[in-house]
This record gives structure tokens, C-alpha cells and sequence, in this order.
């Protein structure tokens, strides 16, 4: 009991001081604020881009041709052996026959023309064109070796894909998935630097308060645990305007985007829940600099 009613005391203490030093506390929230928007920002960029990139490598497929003389049986054969291939979508295996093709084909060929008519003409046994399959990997850095197995079944003829498109995506995609990693973590070290300077200025300013503290006889751990408790609530307060940016901003900007950038290829991650993990990270990161940069400070710099 006697600890809890200590904490609720050690509470009630940050609220009062927060708002004694009204001034300090707006200018640790304001820096909160502002760094943690530009982290929100980088955040939902990136997963914007890894979204991007991804879409894109699912564009990337496999066409597996297969020999005009197969039989049912053996092209039943070839799809059960695509699906023993760990790295393809078993789910997402599509087969297209000789008619289907030619059918497809018609449709996007003007009636008239010469292709129209000489593929009109073909019956089921002229049909010069190669059934085939079309899959999908599952991780575009597997695409040679999967081409390689795939050409091994019997029956198949031939296997294609844009190998030199995928040659340059792939240390593309590495590349850029590293750099938003990256630019998010600098972002991120640079926040809690700027927090932490700023609650030291705060502290240092109130450094008076402390060493009355200190002489009426007061504990370390006494005289500590009230700036930690407020550097926790000044880095919760912080972060709800990002959090708010974060959820708000982005749900008009994925709305008047008409939930695409730039073009339809380009589709933008939905808000939620995207936004929501966003604004939990955004919490937690401002509630432990406060709490960190107020221990640090009064422990480190006042040498208490």
C-alpha cells in the first residue's frame, strides 16, 4: 500500500510540475511533436515503398510452356509437380490452354485482320499454339532457380521470364528496403537526441528544486522517480499529435489519392490498420525517450 500510495504521489507531483513549468513543458512537447511527426512520416513512406516494390515482384510471373502433344494426364502431372516446388505460389497456378489462348487472343485482335481471321480458322488439331502455365514465386531472389526445376519436368518445352527486368529489380528492392530501414532508425536516434536534449535544458533549469531536495535529506531514487514519471507523460503528450497526424493526414491523402499514387499501378497501403501500428510505435519510442532522457539527465548531468 505504502508503495502505491508513494507512485500516485510521485503522479500527481509530475502533473503539478508539468504545468508549474508550463513553459519548459510546452518547449519538450513541441520538440516531441515535431521530431516524431517527421518519424511518422518516414514510417508511412516506407511502408508505402516496400508495398510498391512488393506489388511489382508479384507482376513478375513464370510462363511455363508445355509440348502441344501432352496429354491431360501428364499436363494434370506437370501442375502437381509445380506444386511440390516450395518457392511457387501453389494457390495462384493458372493453366491456359491451346483454346484459351487462341480465345484471348481473339478478343484483343480488331476483326477484319488478317491474325483475326487466319486464328479463326484454326480448328482444335491446327492449333499451333502451346498450352502453358503460369506461376508465381514466392520471393523474386528465388525466380532463376525456380525457372531451373521448373525446366526440368517432363513435358514442359520451355520456360520464360523477364530474367534481365529481375536481374536489375532484385538489387533494387534490396537496396531500397535497406535505405528505409535505415533513414527510419537515423530518424528515429535523431528524435530521441532532440528529446533528450531538450528534457535535460528542462531539468538543468530546475536544477535548484532538486538540490532542496537533496539536502532536506530526500533519496536518489526519491528525487528521481517524479522526472521520470514526467518525462513519460511529456513524451505520451508528444506523441499524440503525430498520432493524430499519422491516423487523420493519412486516411484524407489515401482518399484524395483515390487510393493510388501517381498511377493505378502504384496502390497505396489502407490506412488501417498500417496507421495504427504506426501510432503505437510513435508512442512507445516518445514514452520511453521521456522516461530515458529524464532518468539520464538527473542521474548523469546533476550528478545525483
Amino acid at each position: 500500500m505504502k508503495l502505491i500510495r508513494i507512485f500516485f504521489r510521485n503522479v500527481k507531483n509530475a502533473f503539478t510540475s508539468i504545468f508549474r513549468n508550463f513553459s519548459l513543458s510546452i518547449a519538450s512537447i513541441t520538440c516531441t511533436a515535431i521530431t516524431l511527426t517527421i518519424v511518422a512520416i518516414a514510417m508511412i513512406v516506407s511502408v508505402n515503398v516496400r508495398k510498391f516494390t512488393k506489388d511489382v515482384a508479384d507482376t513478375l510471373t513464370i510462363i511455363v510452356f508445355v509440348e502441344k502433344d501432352a496429354t491431360q494426364a501428364e499436363i494434370d502431372t506437370i501442375k502437381s509437380e509445380l506444386i511440390k516446388i516450395d518457392e511457387i505460389k501453389a494457390d495462384e497456378i493458372e493453366f491456359k490452354s491451346k483454346e484459351k489462348i487462341k480465345e484471348e487472343t481473339l478478343e484483343k485482335t480488331k476483326k477484319g485482320s488478317t491474325v483475326y481471321t487466319v486464328m479463326s480458322s484454326w480448328t482444335e488439331d491446327k492449333n499451333p499454339l502451346e498450352p502453358e502455365f503460369i506461376v508465381s514465386v514466392k520471393d523474386i531472389k528465388y525466380i532463376d532457380s525456380t525457372a531451373d526445376k521448373i525446366g526440368k519436368i517432363a513435358k514442359v518445352k520451355n520456360v520464360k521470364y523477364s530474367e534481365s527486368v529481375v536481374k536489375k529489380m532484385i538489387p533494387l528492392f534490396s537496396f531500397i528496403k535497406k535505405l528505409t530501414i535505415a533513414i527510419i532508425i537515423g530518424l528515429v536516434l535523431v528524435t530521441m537526441f532532440l528529446i533528450w536534449n531538450t528534457i535535460k535544458i528542462t531539468i538543468f533549469a530546475r536544477r535548484s528544486e532538486i538540490e532542496i531536495m537533496r539536502l532536506v535529506g530526500t533519496s536518489n531514487a526519491v528525487v528521481k522517480l517524479p522526472f521520470v514519471i514526467e518525462g513519460l507523460f511529456l513524451g505520451i503528450i508528444g506523441s499524440i499529435i503525430p498520432i493524430i497526424i499519422t491516423i487523420w493526414g493519412y486516411t484524407i491523402l489515401y482518399d484524395k489519392m483515390e487510393h493510388h499514387l501517381f498511377s493505378n499501378v502504384l496502390e497505396m497501403v489502407k490506412p488501417m490498420p498500417a496507421t495504427l501500428y504506426i501510432s503505437g510505435i510513435l508512442l512507445i519510442v516518445g514514452a520511453l525517450v521521456g522516461m530515458i532522457g529524464s532518468y539520464g539527465t538527473v542521474r548523469k548531468y546533476l550528478k545525483i
